[in-house]
């Protein structure tokens, strides 16, 4: 697969990435069957598969439970370029989130993923939000401080997973890079993408499957009809989609070179 930019100053990605709550927690997620977490074996297969078809983009968080944690195990005996994308802010313990922006928490979060991580600066941070977008940026420590954690080499390219559309334009705005939901029944955040387009800012996609919940669509083939509606948006950087099954990450790189024309 071609790499597109990920904003002026960001890495080059793979329009499809690999996301990883699947690797991490099994709880408290929207997905429409339940899953075991994979094994040690299993994960580090499908990392091989996906680097293998392409993909060099893998998405993270501390509030992925031991996700974090099981990448650097497993990256560490796979060296490989990856470009990962964590946050901060979400924490998922004992079955709940708790959302933290303090600078304490912040600088914390970001030490904890680089250890985990095993790496010496995290290439990009997102703010997991907790849905007041413009509060948090605003009004709160997390920009400030991670904008000074990016300034002492720690982080090299600084955004938010934002929730609503005021708050991803702020994001645009003030940030390297947004992730916002698009999909075939949300299409709401489409000014982001295109305002992070004419900013020369990266745009992730998440749910852009609708979280495997296609089936509540008309399309004959709804994956394929997801990704033309998304790559449609030349603003578009990745669109991150987590699977734990191999035949599922070959389908989807498929549909992911049939909806670009390749």
């Amino acid at each position: 697969m071609e790499l597109r930019p990920l904003g002026a100053t960001g890495p080059q990605v793979s329009p499809l990435g690999l996301g990883t709550v699947k690797f991490g927690r099994n709880q408290g997620v929207s997905y429409p069957r339940a899953f075991e977490l994979p094994s040690d074996r299993e994960a580090l297969a499908l990392l091989d598969l996906a680097w293998d078809l392409g993909i060099n983009l893998l998405d993270t968080a501390p509030a992925y439970g031991a996700s974090e944690e099981r990448l650097g195990r497993l990256l560490r005996q796979c060296r490989r370029d990856w470009v990962i994308v964590t946050k901060v802010g979400e924490e998922f313990h004992g079955g709940v989130s708790r959302f933290d922006f303090s600078a304490a928490a912040v600088r914390a979060s970001v030490e904890c993923s680089l250890r985990r991580l095993g790496v010496d600066a995290l290439d990009a941070v997102l703010i997991h939000s907790s849905g007041d977008d413009l509060a948090i940026l605003e009004r709160g420590a997390v920009l400030p401080t991670l904008l000074d954690l990016k300034q002492a080499g720690l982080v090299r390219a600084v955004g938010m997973s934002t929730k609503t559309v005021a708050g991803g334009l702020r994001a645009v705005e003030c940030c390297d890079l947004v992730m916002v939901t698009y999909n075939l029944r949300q299409r709401e955040e489409l000014p982001v993408i295109r305002a992070a387009h004419a900013a020369n800012k990266g745009v992730l996609i998440k749910k852009g499957l609708l979280s495997g919940h296609l089936d509540q669509t008309a399309e004959s083939d709804p994956v394929l009809a997801s990704l033309r509606l998304i790559y449609a948006e030349p603003g578009v950087s990745s669109v991150v989609v987590g699977t734990l099954d191999s035949a599922h990450l070959r389908a989807n790189v498929a549909a992911v070179e049939r909806a670009l024309g390749q």
